[in-house]
């Protein structure tokens, strides 16, 4: 309990500057005595501590104190760096001021190993506005009003209590509690056309996870984290080696076969619905239905469908070349 009450008047200091004893004893809930006490702990430890009594005087560190290794291990300081890092790049308020006092405090600077865009390819900075809007509303607890395209219906206008911010499958979803559905619902940022902060404010409600339901799933279909409650059956496709790079984009290593033609065979759990029907499609002729065999003449029939609206007289098809 000392050892950790020790690190938190060491980064107030950090932070304010300098302080009284009575000002760390109302912050720690100790007396003025024990202050005394973790000061000449944090002194004998090596920390240039100091004392200064009159009016302006006070508790204050050395100027350019910079901690020392039998405090923290490198390592240790790197992973505290990366962990504010991982705040700041999200735009937390206040965390890249933060992280430039840790870095001078440490002696070090931070190992920029990664870099965070929220926003899409071609995008300007919608996206990003669109996410710290809601991670703001998340913070001061604060209802949102978003417009939402939802899967198979018109675009809708929903007042929502945002609650969790959720990366998922390659996708940011927006855990929320809808006002109109009653319900805790899951929607797809990249779905979210507007949105803009409301002046009510909500106290945040807890839910099992097995209790979300995704606005982008057909009508009732539970989700945990954005994923089915059931697992959907398993599909087996069959795709040319040109597709490659979008085969492992899209599914896990250990669901594709790569045969010796080169066609990547692959077996997954997936949702029979108009979503699966679409994702076929952007794949053209390049996939194979294997199994389920229904969805062969389903998929056939909507290509049918797509070239009969973008020929010039939607009748004459040619004939499919059997050599």
């Amino acid at each position: 309990m000392q050892e950790s009450r020790l690190f938190r008047i060491l980064y107030y200091l950090l932070d304010k500057g300098r302080a009284t004893a009575p000002e760390l004893a109302e912050k720690f809930e100790v007396s003025v005595r024990t202050v005394y006490r973790d000061i000449d702990a944090l002194s004998g430890a090596g920390i240039p501590v100091y004392t200064e009594a009159g009016r302006n005087g006070g508790i204050y560190l050395m100027n350019h104190f910079v901690l020392d290794k039998v405090i923290l291990e490198d390592q240790e300081k790197r992973e505290i760096l990366s962990a504010m890092q991982n705040a700041s790049v999200v735009g937390i308020e206040g965390k890249k001021t933060t992280l430039e006092k840790l870095s001078a405090l440490f002696g070090m600077s931070p190992e920029k190993w990664y870099e965070v865009d929220f926003s899409r390819w071609g995008s300007q900075t919608g996206d990003n506005e669109k996410f710290e809007l809601l991670r703001n509303a998340i913070t001061v607890h604060r209802r949102v009003r978003i417009l939402y395209a939802g899967t198979g219906r018109k675009k809708e206008r929903r007042t929502v209590e945002p609650l969790k911010l959720l990366y998922k499958s390659k996708a940011w979803y927006l855990k929320a509690w809808c006002m109109k559905r009653e319900a805790l619902r899951l929607f797809k940022l990249n779905r979210i056309l507007e949105c803009g902060l409301l002046g009510e404010s909500f106290t945040p409600k807890v839910f099992p996870e097995q209790e979300v339901i995704s606005e982008n799933a057909p009508e009732g279909v539970l989700l945990s984290d954005g994923l089915p409650e059931e697992e959907p059956p398993q599909v087996i496709l069959s795709f040319s080696a040109h597709m490659a790079y979008r085969v492992y984009d899209e599914f896990d290593r250990s669901q594709i076969e790569e045969l010796p033609d080169g066609r990547l065979l692959v077996t997954a759990p997936m949702p029979e619905d108009e979503w699966l029907i679409a994702f076929l499609l952007s794949f053209g002729s390049q996939v194979e239905v294997i199994r389920p065999a229904y969805l062969r003449p389903v998929l056939a029939e909507r290509a049918l469908e797509i070239y009969r609206m973008n020929t010039s007289d939607g009748q004459s098809i040619p004939e499919r070349n059997q050599n």
